[in-house]
């Protein structure tokens, strides 16, 4: 039971994007289509996952002196495999996403998971908690896009809705992310309170 509270956690009431406001840089620098939300949030997944189990499997070898710096080397070796497999497999989503995928090693929800979560209980528990987080980020991100592209085109995953030329420009730049952000985080804090 335990185990399934950590994992549903990250959907709603600890959403790392619409409640701990953690991950702003990718949140708002991709999300102006449901694919890239997608894309990105299942990258920072992935990295989450196995960074989680590779920390909680090491945690008794690591120094506490060196702990963070190797927390980042895990991190990063994860990240290299993800933009390498995107790049050879998803080359269109990996020239979407840009820069936003090797920022993944720095993004604040994998490296304080790792601290605050991987490196202090089982293994486990660890992935359960990384699934979870992992899977509440892609959701964020990819909700996010998805009413972005929407109000911006009229389209949703590349699929149109209604005609382009009704679609408010304002919604796919950057304004449009914070505008739209702040709906969701109102939305989604209203709905914990209820």
């Amino acid at each position: 039971m335990n185990q399934m509270k950590n994992f549903t956690k990250g959907f709603i009431k600890e959403n790392p994007v619409f409640v701990l406001l953690l991950g702003m840089c990718p949140t708002l620098g991709v999300t102006s289509s449901a694919i890239n939300g997608l894309g990105m949030g299942l990258a920072t997944t992935f990295v989450l996952l196995m960074s989680n189990i590779v920390i909680s499997a090491i945690k008794n070898v690591i120094p506490s002196k060196v702990k963070i710096p190797s927390f980042i080397v895990v991190i990063a070796s994860l990240v290299t495999v993800v933009e390498l497999v995107m790049q050879a497999y998803l080359p269109a989503l990996y020239k979407s996403l840009g820069l936003f995928i090797p920022l993944i090693v720095v993004n604040c929800i994998v490296l304080g998971r790792a601290e605050a979560f991987a490196s202090k209980n089982t293994l486990v528990s660890s992935a359960i908690d990384g699934l979870g987080m992992g899977l509440g980020f892609a959701f964020a991100l990819t909700l996010l896009g998805a009413a972005r592209e929407f109000l911006g085109s009229g389209k949703i995953f590349d699929i149109a809705i209604f005609p382009e030329d009704y679609g408010m420009l304002l919604f796919v730049l950057a304004p449009g992310a914070f505008i739209v952000l702040g709906y969701l985080i109102a939305l989604i804090n209203r709905m914990n309170k209820a």
